[in-house]
C-alpha cells in the first residue's frame, strides 16, 4: 500500500533554514508528481508546493515563492522541501501528498515550529 513518511521538523527561529523529508513506498514513485501541504493551528490544509514526476516543474504557493525549494530523489523514492528564511507564519504540520490511481494519499506530518 502507499505510505508517506515525512520527517525533519522541529523548533526553529525566524530566519533559520529546515529541510524536510517525505520517503514514499508502495507505488511507482517516478511517475507521480508529489506534493506538500500545510495546515497551520485553527486553520485549514494549505497546498505548498508541487514537483512534476520529471522535475522539471516546480510550483510554489505564493507566501513561499523565492524561500522554499522542492525536490525529488526519484532512486530513492523521496521528496524534499528546503524551507530557508523561515517566518513565525510558516508554524504548521507539513505533509506530503501524492495522488496515485486517482485517490490522495497522505503522509502523518511533521511539525514545524518558528519562533523565537
Amino acid at each position: 500500500q502507499v505510505q508517506l513518511v515525512e520527517s525533519g521538523g522541529r523548533l526553529v527561529q525566524p530566519g533559520g533554514s529546515l529541510r524536510l523529508s517525505c520517503a514514499a513506498s508502495g507505488f511507482a514513485f517516478s511517475e507521480y508528481a508529489m506534493n506538500w501541504f500545510r495546515q497551520a493551528p485553527g486553520k485549514e490544509r494549505e497546498w505548498v508546493a508541487t514537483i512534476s514526476s520529471t522535475i522539471i516543474d516546480t510550483a510554489y504557493t505564493g507566501a513561499v515563492k523565492g524561500r522554499f525549494t522542492i525536490s525529488r530523489d526519484n532512486a530513492k523514492n523521496t521528496v524534499f522541501l528546503q524551507m530557508n528564511r523561515l517566518k513565525v507564519e510558516d508554524t504548521a504540520v507539513y505533509y506530503c501528498s501524492a495522488r496515485v490511481m486517482r485517490k490522495d494519499h497522505w503522509g502523518q506530518g511533521t511539525q514545524v515550529t518558528v519562533s523565537s
